[in-house]
């Protein structure tokens, strides 16, 4: 049998009431499911605005307990940058702590905010307070530490100028003659105090600047013969007496180390040799106190015993 295709035509599938019934009932639960998902959610968690600021204010926090850290560290920091200024720097120094005065000028705030404005915020405000007495505390601290730079300076150019060597060459230790105090004087034979020390030294020794200074005076009088005087500034004064020459002019800067001089007889000596004499503010010291950057602490201690054994003038 043969089969028209012509007579065959699309029939479209005809869904029965139960096939409906399915699609109506599956897209009513999906409907109740998203309402009460979203109800949920709504109730747990707010609006999605909410859920944003929530967001924002958790960031934020955590930025502020970061920030809260790194402002304790930096207050710690500074609190030894404080104790090492009073009580390292400024001991090396010879100066005095910084007054507690004006480490209080350095620990208020400026108030340029509204506190009404954030009177919800007190830990803000706390924060703010806080940033802005560190700020104040390293403005003074910064002041400070300037103020030290400046000392630091100072102390440099005294310790350069302070007379700290023995003013010829005596490694041996041998040419110490005649220590500071009352001597029987060789040539009026009388007591009278010996303001200085004799080294004992031939002719023509050289003689060295103690300290930088300026030379002050470098001429010759009837008791100290042909006699320097160095100017140190700070307060110091050296002089060494009984030249047979000297190599510089008043006004001339010296350095420590630097030859002046040399070793003779001039003036009111009995032998060969060199009177130095070392002052503070214009009155007279033992200038052995002075020689111990030039002499370690066994060579110095020697040193001390044999000016105390030494008794015959030579001037």
């Amino acid at each position: 049998m043969e089969i028209n295709s012509k007579n065959i035509s699309h029939v479209p599938p005809v869904s029965n009431g139960r096939t409906r019934m399915r699609r109506v009932i599956f897209l009513g639960l999906t409907v109740y499911l998203t309402y009460i998902f979203y109800t949920q959610f709504i109730s747990h968690f707010g609006p999605v605005e909410d859920q944003l600021l929530m967001k924002q204010n958790l960031e934020l926090k955590a930025g502020m307990q970061i920030l809260e850290e790194r402002v304790a560290k930096a207050s710690e920091s500074l609190k030894k940058l404080i104790d090492r200024d009073d009580h390292n720097y400024r001991v090396v120094l010879d100066a005095e702590p910084l007054p507690s005065e004006i480490r209080a000028s350095g620990s208020g705030g400026s108030e340029r905010f509204d506190r009404d404005a954030l009177r919800e915020s007190p830990g803000l405000i706390n924060n703010y307070l806080t940033l802005e007495k560190l700020q104040s505390q390293i403005d003074v601290e910064e002041q400070s530490y300037e103020e030290l730079d400046e000392l630091f300076n100072d102390r440099v150019k005294m310790w350069d100028s302070r007379p700290a060597i023995q003013p010829i060459n005596n490694k041996q230790l041998n040419q110490l003659f005649m220590s500071y105090g009352a001597r029987m004087h060789p040539i009026y034979h009388v007591m009278k105090d010996h303001k200085g020390l004799d080294f004992s030294a031939p002719k023509g020794t050289p003689i060295y600047a103690t300290g930088d200074g300026v030379i002050n005076t470098a001429h010759r009088s009837s008791s100290y013969g042909k006699v320097i005087y160095i100017d140190h500034g700070h307060g110091y004064e050296t002089r060494y007496a009984h030249l047979s020459r000297f190599v510089v002019n008043p006004g001339d800067w010296v350095k420590r180390g630097q030859i002046i001089g040399y070793v003779g007889s001039t003036g009111t000596s009995q032998s060969s040799h060199l009177h130095y004499e070392v002052l503070i503010n214009g009155k007279h010291v033992n200038p052995i106190n002075f020689f111990q950057r030039d002499l370690s602490n066994s060579e110095y201690e020697r040193l001390i015993d044999i000016a105390q054994t030494q008794s015959q003038a030579l001037d």
